[in-house]
């Protein structure tokens, strides 16, 4: 049988403790509609976790929402995982999105580490309200996105939102796609970590295996 992507699972455990008190943060007051909350997820998640693409874990473990949660910031797929989970609490379907992208604001700092200025595996989140399937992407906080001069990237659960295509000023590119991997019901760790090694010529000879935690700080 197909999935119907409101199963629970060991990454989308949202009948934790830890993923039932966010969807209660998340929900006060109550809501009208299943778009409603999908907003107010959206907007929770996207802002509560600053962004931290520089600590990746290889440990399947760790790729569960009840473990995310915990921590204090967050890189994409790490925030898209939160927000799958709390909208599937919610009986609202949702999977999981990879893709390759490519940054255009401040990528000194990514190429000295990675190599090259493509960010792979970027993680996005498919739900499914009235009728379709919409893409969001809850990864950049706002007080990033004003450090970096970017409107912040709003959802309105009708239209996709993948990214900020200019800065602030309209002018100044900052990111696109480059490759959609396709969607998935769980996190396929090997898989991501493929396309990393395939991608950044650094993690060559580093000895790095599934298993550890990747401080790409350190390379």
């Amino acid at each position: 049988m197909a999935p119907t992507y409101l199963e629970e699972n060991t990454n989308f455990d949202y009948s934790s403790e830890g993923i039932q008190d966010l969807v209660e943060k998340i929900d006060a007051g109550g809501y009208a509609s299943p778009l409603d909350f999908a907003l107010k997820a959206y907007d929770y998640i996207r802002d509560a976790w600053p962004y931290n693409p520089y600590r990746f874990s290889l440990i399947e473990n760790d790729w569960c929402a009840s473990e995310i949660c915990t921590h204090k910031s967050g890189h994409c797929l790490d925030k898209a995982i939160l927000l799958i989970s709390v909208l599937r609490a919610k009986n609202i379907p949702a999977r999981l999105g990879l893709a390759k992208v490519k940054n255009h604001i401040a990528v000194e700092d990514i190429i000295e580490k990675f190599g090259n200025d493509v960010l792979v595996p970027h993680g996005y989140v498919e739900l499914y309200l009235n009728g379709k399937w919409v893409k969001a992407t809850p990864a950049f906080n706002k007080t990033l996105c004003e450090k970096l001069n970017l409107p912040p990237l709003d959802f309105d659960g009708i239209n996709d939102s993948l990214f900020q295509a200019y800065d602030s000023s309209g002018s100044t590119q900052f990111m696109e796609y480059l490759e959609d991997y396709g969607v998935f019901d769980y996190v396929p760790l090997a898989y991501m970590f493929d396309l990393m090694k395939a991608t950044y010529p650094t993690l060559a000879g580093k000895n790095i295996e599934l298993g550890m935690v990747l401080n790409l700080n350190d390379l």
